[in-house]
């Protein structure tokens, strides 16, 4: 099952340019938590949203450009199956990285995205990669914190709707990927 969010770019403008800042307030923090990593009650990572840019020539097919994942492109003979074919390259992309032990990039907002020149004629959408597919199985191991630091991991899993195995794994993740980058 595949889950889709299209975005025309023209109503992402009106947002950013409105006078009415709840507007811009509720648009941002409903994107932000499109991109929260959550966890199943197992520690399995939830579909992460991945952002696209769709675009479209005259007499070609649609091409889909992942701007999170340098090299990472897709195209499809309909708008539809530019958005399947995505889904399937993002996870191949995902998986190269996984077995050459390279960091996963963390998914910048379309907002990010859209400033570019290169995406300015594009449509935005957000495809669910189940990553859990393709990270393996969970394993358990046994570390060690001091008490005052795991009952702020506790409290702030519990208010975000997470296990503490899955804040520290999604914490972690996002730590060596900002570490491999420097």
């Amino acid at each position: 099952m595949f889950a889709f969010l299209i975005i025309n770019t023209n109503i992402l403008n009106w947002v950013a340019e409105s006078p009415y800042h709840i507007l811009r307030k509720i648009f941002r923090e409903a994107h932000l938590e499109t991109f929260s990593a959550k966890q199943d009650g197992n520690g399995y990572p939830d579909p992460m949203r991945v952002p696209i840019v769709i675009h479209k020539d005259k007499n070609t097919d649609y091409g889909v450009t992942v701007p999170d994942l340098p090299g990472c492109f897709s195209a499809g003979d309909t708008f539809d199956d530019a958005l399947i074919n995505a889904v399937e390259a993002i996870e191949c992309h995902i998986e190269g990285l996984l077995i050459e032990n390279e960091p996963v990039p963390t998914a910048l907002t379309i907002e990010h995205h859209r400033k570019k020149r290169r995406y300015s004629a594009g449509v935005w959408a957000l495809v669910e990669v189940d990553v859990s597919k393709l990270s393996g199985k969970a394993k358990r191991v046994n570390i060690t914190l001091p008490e005052r630091l795991l009952s702020q991991i506790d409290s702030f899993a519990s208010k975000t709707g997470e296990t503490r195995s899955g804040l520290l794994a999604h914490a972690a993740m996002e730590y060596v990927s900002g570490q491999s980058k420097k």
